[in-house]
């Protein structure tokens, strides 16, 4: 058994917060988390001006796709973050969820990304100090 914490991140279309959430752990965490994304309604591709907004940072997301939330992605996880995600976000017993009230970026110009992509930065670090302090 694994004792690398698993942190999920949610939010409807897995194209914005919930990705610049999974890159930003997965960058500041360097393995020590195992980082996953998904949506409830996932759209077709990721925000292009997010995709822009995490370059800015040096973190290429062009790869990324929006996951579909299943079961086994919520199972798996330590810690689910839901991003606006309300009633479809299933709730398992013995799960740690966390709702962090944030913006969507939908819709908004990467001038408008910056500060939800900061903030989402900040709060991504401070789990990262309580899930893995020694980094």
């Amino acid at each position: 058994m694994s004792t690398t914490p698993e942190v999920l991140f949610v939010c409807v279309h897995n194209a914005g917060r919930s990705q610049m959430a999974a890159a930003l752990l997965h960058h500041h965490a360097v393995g020590a988390v195992t980082v996953r994304s998904a949506g409830s309604a996932p759209a077709q591709e990721i925000n292009s001006a997010v995709v822009e907004s995490m370059r800015e940072l040096g973190i290429d997301i062009r790869q990324e796709f929006p996951k579909p939330l299943t079961h086994e992605t919520v199972q798996a996880a330590d810690v689910v973050i839901t991003m606006g995600c309300g009633d479809a976000c299933p709730v398992y017993a013995g799960k740690r969820y966390l709702n962090w009230d944030l913006t969507d970026p939908a819709g908004k110009t990467i001038e408008q990304i910056r500060p939800i992509r900061n903030e989402i930065d900040r709060r991504v670090r401070e789990l990262l100090a309580e899930l893995a302090p020694a980094i």
